[in-house]
This record gives C-alpha cells, sequence and structure tokens, in this order.
C-alpha cells in the first residue's frame, strides 16, 4: 500500500522541481509575470508567476504556483497522515504551467536544465546541460520599468529574436528562463511575435532559504539528477509525456489494480488512469515551446 500511495504523491509533485537543503542561506527571489501563448494558431493568452532565486553560487528559475501552495499542501498531507485516508489533492490544487526547473551555476553560467518523469513507482529526475552564448546587441534606448531604469538589448536564441530591458539597479548578470549575460538583472524580455514574456514583478529576501519544498519533501525527491545529451533527454521526455505510467504499469498486478484506498472515488485502476489523462492533458496545453530549434552542437550529439 505504501507503493501504491508513492504513485499518487508522484502524479501531485512530479510538475515540481527537485530541491535540496540549504543551511542558513539567504535568496533573492525576483518574481516574474510570464505572459505567454501556449497555441501556436492562437492570440489567446495566459500569465502565469514565475520566481527566480539568486543565492551565492547559482540562480534557481521555475514556475512558483506549486511553492505558493506549500503550506496547504503541508496541511493536507499531514491531515491525511494522521488519519490514515488518501485524499486526492488534485481537486484542491492549482497546477502549474511548466515543469522544468534550470539551474545557472556561477560565474561560468553552465544551464542545467531539469524535468521529472516517473521511474516505476518513484520521481526520477532527468537533465541535459549547456552553456548557451548569447550575443547581445545593447542598444542607447532608455525606459522606466516599474521603479527601474532600464536599457534595451537583443539577441537571437531558439528561433527566435528577443527584446530584453535590463537594470544596472540591480547587480545580478541574470534574468528569468535561461537569459543571462547583460551588465544587470533583466527586468523585461520578450520575443518578437510576443509568444512569451516576463515582466518582472517584484523581490523579497528569503531568510532560511530552502530549495526542497514540504510538498517534494513528502514525495521523497531529492537532488539527485540523471545527465544526458539534449537529444536523449528530449526522446526520453518525449517518451515520458506519450506514456507517463509506462515503467509503472507492468508491476500493477490485476489485484492491485482492482483494489480501492479509502477516501478514493473508484479503484486504483481507475485513479490512474484519472492522473494519466492529467498528465496527458498538463502536455498538450503547450505547442508552442519557448526554444522553437535546439541548438546545432545539441543536434549533432549521439
Amino acid at each position: 500500500m505504501k507503493k501504491l500511495f508513492s504513485i499518487f504523491l508522484i502524479s501531485l509533485f512530479a510538475f515540481v522541481s527537485a530541491q535540496d537543503k540549504d543551511a542558513q542561506v539567504t535568496a533573492n527571489r525576483f518574481f516574474y509575470e510570464l505572459s505567454f501563448k501556449p497555441k501556436k494558431d492562437s492570440a489567446k493568452l495566459e500569465k502565469v508567476m514565475s520566481v527566480l532565486d539568486i543565492v551565492k553560487d547559482r540562480s534557481v528559475y521555475r514556475d512558483y504556483t506549486m511553492i505558493a501552495q506549500d503550506s496547504i499542501i503541508k496541511i493536507q498531507i499531514e491531515a491525511m497522515q494522521k488519519s490514515g485516508v488518501f485524499k486526492d489533492m488534485s481537486k484542491s490544487m492549482k497546477m502549474p504551467k511548466f515543469s522544468e526547473k534550470i539551474v545557472k551555476y556561477y560565474p561560468d553560467m553552465k544551464i542545467q536544465y531539469i524535468e521529472r518523469i516517473a521511474s516505476g513507482f518513484s520521481p526520477m529526475a532527468i537533465a541535459y546541460n549547456e552553456t548557451p552564448k548569447f550575443d547581445w546587441k545593447i542598444l542607447n534606448d532608455k525606459a522606466k520599468i516599474g521603479e527601474y531604469n532600464t536599457q534595451k538589448a537583443t539577441t537571437e536564441f531558439g528561433g527566435r529574436k528577443w527584446t530584453a530591458w535590463f537594470t544596472a539597479d540591480l547587480p545580478f548578470q541574470d534574468g528569468p528562463y535561461k537569459f543571462s549575460g547583460l551588465p544587470g538583472l533583466i527586468v523585461k524580455i520578450e520575443d518578437e511575435g510576443k509568444n512569451y514574456s516576463w515582466v518582472l514583478q517584484g523581490n523579497k529576501k528569503i531568510p532560511n532559504w530552502e530549495e526542497l519544498s514540504y510538498g517534494e519533501k513528502i514525495s521523497n525527491m531529492s537532488l539527485k539528477v540523471t545527465e544526458m545529451p539534449r537529444e536523449k533527454f528530449e526522446k526520453t521526455f518525449s517518451d515520458f509525456k506519450k506514456d507517463p505510467f509506462a515503467t509503472a504499469r507492468p508491476m500493477m498486478t490485476q489485484e492491485m489494480m482492482s483494489k480501492t484506498i479509502p477516501g478514493m472515488d473508484g479503484t486504483i485502476g481507475d485513479m490512474m488512469k484519472k492522473q494519466e489523462k492529467m498528465y496527458k492533458d498538463f502536455f498538450n496545453a503547450n505547442d508552442n515551446p519557448i526554444e522553437l530549434i535546439q541548438p546545432v552542437s545539441d543536434k549533432k550529439k549521439k
């Protein structure tokens, strides 16, 4: 039963990035509102809050949705542990729009791009590494964005043309997603077609910062990451999106699939079908990736 319970924790938290504890570390957390077009042929925009946490040796970028609900997760999980009754938390939780976690390591800005997949009954982190070189063209144009005095810069990345506005008032050569390398923090960046647009909304200090949230701790996530060439990463993640329970299904007997868990509607098999649909709906919701093309060097790797 413990293994079965783990399956559903994976389903709940697989969209959240793996993290670990950094004792007595204070982070600078920057909040970016991301406006994006999830569908290529649609003008409809969606919005989500993302965060860039900057500590001494690295930065961590991710969707803020699950982190913001950490206290709710803690209360509900502790209630389940106390009662011994499983509760379908997907009914009360808001799911994120993006599942990736991006870590930039200072000072060379090597990037580790991480996604989570299921491996049998356990979550597994897979990643590829890269050190993108942004050919920024810094222009003379200046603008006031929020409280910051900013300057304009342009570059091309991932098959799109980007315009950024950075500020020297914040001495971090970093920004949302993979973007970095300007003499100051990126306050706003968007591509030419406005498919993706990040705008800095605010920042605060996070004392005793921990990358690992309560939800991730309870679902046994860790910082252990399986690194692979980008081409292999893309194939592995693509296979997972097509069949999220491919590695767990062979371990499930018909008897196990027909059992029920107190507090859950239907059988375990019914729950797995529901969770599989949740995964597929999540992945199919966006067919307009940030990066339209991979770097040539990545494509050549075998």
